[in-house]
C-alpha cells in the first residue's frame, strides 16, 4: 500500500487500478500511514490553523424527494421552518461577533426561496459584512440564478455530485447531467466551487468511488466535502447501515494528497458518527469546521439524518469547547 500512497503524495494522482487497490486493500496500518501523509501535506499548506465557517440552515423545506435525506418532501413527520431575512441577519451578527468571517447558507430546494429572495438575502449580508465570504448550498438552480447570486455578493457554492450512483439516490425527474451542468456553470461564473462524496451510501461501489475521485480530479474544486452516509428514520434508506469512519478518513486523505490547497471540512456527519470524528478528520488532512449558527430552536428540525450533532463543539456558541479540543491535537482556530 505504501507505494501507492507515496506515489499519490508525489504525483497527486493514481491509475484507476491503483485507486481500486488502495480502496479495497487498505488495512489499519496503511490507513494510519495515509492519514499521516495527508496531515503533513495539510500542515505544510495551512500550518496548524483550522478555518471556521458559520453554518446557517435557512430552511428545511424541499421540493425534492431524495431517498437518503430527512428533509425530503415526502417526510410527513418533520416540523418545517423557514428563517426570515431578519433571523438570518441576526445569525450573521452573532457569528461576526464570535469571529466568523464566512457564512454558509444551507437549505433544501425550497420553492419559497425564490431567486429574488436569495439575491436580496445575499446582497443584504454583503452590505452589512463587506469583509466576509458568503457560501451558498441551496441546490440546483439555473445559470441565470447563479449569476444573480454571484453579482449580489456570493463567493462560494457547494453542490455534491456522484455520476454513476446518482439515480440510485434520487427519484425520477432529477438528472445527474443537470447537476453536472450546474457545477460547470458555477466554475465558469467564477464561484469557488465545492463538491464531494457521501461515503457508504446505499448501493455505492468501489467503481462508483473511483469515478467520483476521477471526476473531482478533473473538476478541481476549491472545496471538497467528504462525509459518511447516515440513515434517517423517515426515508426509504432507514434500515441501511451507516458509512464507516475508516473509509471516510481514507477518502479524506486521498483528496488531501490529490488537492493540497483545497478546503476540506471535518464534517458534522463524521462528528455524529463518532465522538472524536472531527479530530480524526483533522488528523487525516481536513482544515475546515462548520459550527452551527442557526437559531437553537430550529437546529433539530434541520434533520438530514438521525441524531445529527448541533450542540457543544458543533455549535457556534461552543467555540471555546472547539478550541480546547483542537488544542489537544495541536491545532488552533484561525
Amino acid at each position: 500500500m505504501r507505494q501507492w500512497i507515496d506515489k499519490l503524495r508525489e504525483e497527486r494522482t493514481l491509475r484507476p487500478e491503483e485507486f481500486r487497490q488502495l480502496l479495497t486493500e487498505c488495512d489499519g496500518e496503511s490507513l494510519r500511514y495515509i492519514n499521516k501523509q495527508a496531515q503533513e501535506v495539510s500542515l505544510r499548506h495551512f500550518g496548524n490553523r483550522i478555518f471556521i465557517r458559520g453554518l446557517i440552515e435557512v430552511s428545511n423545506c424541499c421540493r425534492n424527494n431524495c431517498y437518503y435525506c430527512g428533509i425530503r418532501k415526502g417526510n410527513p413527520n418533520l416540523e418545517r421552518y423557514r428563517l426570515s431575512t431578519e433571523n438570518i441577519l441576526n445569525c450573521c451578527k452573532q457569528g461576526y461577533g464570535l469571529g466568523f468571517r464566512t457564512f454558509v447558507l444551507q437549505g433544501g430546494e425550497d420553492p419559497a426561496l425564490t431567486e429574488e429572495r436569495i439575491e436580496d438575502i445575499v446582497s443584504t449580508i454583503r452590505r452589512s459584512y463587506p469583509d466576509c465570504a458568503i457560501t451558498l448550498s441551496l441546490g440546483e438552480k439555473s445559470r441565470e440564478a447563479y449569476e444573480r447570486f454571484f453579482q449580489a455578493g456570493a463567493n462560494r457554492y457547494l453542490l455534491t455530485y456522484d455520476k454513476e450512483h446518482y439515480q440510485q439516490l434520487h427519484p425520477a425527474g432529477m438528472s445527474c447531467e443537470h447537476r453536472l451542468q450546474c457545477l460547470r456553470d458555477l466554475k465558469d461564473i467564477g464561484y469557488q466551487t465545492g463538491t464531494g462524496i457521501m461515503v457508504g451510501s446505499p448501493g455505492q461501489t468501489i467503481e462508483h468511488l473511483i469515478q467520483d475521485i476521477l471526476f473531482i480530479e478533473q473538476l478541481r474544486p476549491e472545496m471538497i466535502g467528504i462525509g459518511p452516509f447516515l440513515p434517517h428514520r423517515d426515508t426509504p434508506f432507514a434500515q441501511s447501515p451507516s458509512g464507516t469512519v475508516e473509509r471516510t478518513l481514507l477518502l479524506l486523505s486521498i483528496f488531501r494528497l490529490m488537492h493540497p490547497s483545497a478546503l476540506i471540512p471535518a464534517t458534522t456527519a463524521l462528528a455524529t458518527l463518532t465522538p472524536d470524528g472531527r479530530e480524526q478528520g483533522i488528523l487525516a488532512g481536513a482544515n475546515v469546521v462548520m459550527p452551527n449558527l442557526s437559531p437553537q430552536e430550529e437546529r433539530k428540525k434541520y434533520n438530514l439524518y438521525n441524531n445529527k450533532a448541533s450542540l457543544g463543539a458543533e455549535s457556534a456558541e461552543g467555540l471555546n469547547i472547539l478550541q480546547q479540543q483542537l488544542e489537544k491535537i495541536g491545532y488552533q482556530i484561525s
